[in-house]
């Protein structure tokens, strides 16, 4: 059974837990025991309205219901992404609305979740031949659209493709260039991505160390 439950809100991480897990940096980490887990959400919107740490931890004696009625207030969005590497074990990253990232996108109903990273690799970046190796891990965020709350599930894979293939970038989806990135590269992209994406970049290095 999971204990802990990781999201990110607005750039913020918010983590529910059974049990703490160490010690925390106060700067940077609000820790608050919540005894009752109908009333995490509420305390969820508390930390939101304020400024403070940049991550919340919340202690709570079943984990598990907490994380149940937090998603119960959001609509639930399934998407899945690729963390494409080439034969030099470069990372292929996009460059969308002015910031690094990663190809993904929704999964469409019906849809096997990993076809579903294949084919927004084939759709963001013009990569014909990809070859899907295995699930690396998923990452969750909230965004409000149209008066809703969203929650999306991002699925991430690891997948392989050769660089001698063309790039071509969906400018539709607002991406302007993509670019397979070496060590110098990825370092500078964990500077200006999305905190989310650090957990998945973490995944995929600690995947090709097993391919190299």
């Amino acid at each position: 059974m999971r204990r802990n439950y990781e999201v990110y809100i607005d750039g913020r991480r918010l983590t529910i837990v059974g049990t703490p897990e160490g010690k925390v940096d106060r700067a940077t980490v609000e820790r608050q025991e919540v005894p009752h887990p109908a009333d995490v959400f509420d305390r969820v919107q508390q930390w939101q309205r304020k400024a403070g740490p940049g991550s919340l931890e919340i202690i709570t004696p079943d984990a598990e219901e907490a994380w149940e009625r937090f998603c119960s207030h959001y609509r639930f969005v399934p998407a899945a992404g690729g963390c494409v590497t080439d034969e030099h074990l470069r990372l292929l990253a996009i460059h969308r609305l002015g910031v690094w990232d990663l190809p993904k996108g929704k999964v469409d109903p019906g849809e096997p979740v990993d076809a579903a990273a294949v084919r927004e690799v084939h759709e963001e970046c013009g990569l014909q031949r990809v070859d899907l190796l295995e699930r690396l891990c998923d990452t969750w965020h909230t965004y409000p659209r149209d008066g809703e709350l969203h929650l999306k599930r991002t699925d991430w894979y690891l997948m392989r493709a050769s660089s001698s293939q063309p790039l071509i970038a969906q400018a539709e989806e607002g991406i302007t260039g993509i670019e397979w990135l070496d060590a110098a590269g990825i370092a500078e992209l964990k500077k200006g991505t999305y905190p989310s994406l650090l957990v998945v970049i973490a995944a995929w290095e600690r995947a090709i160390h097993r391919l190299a």
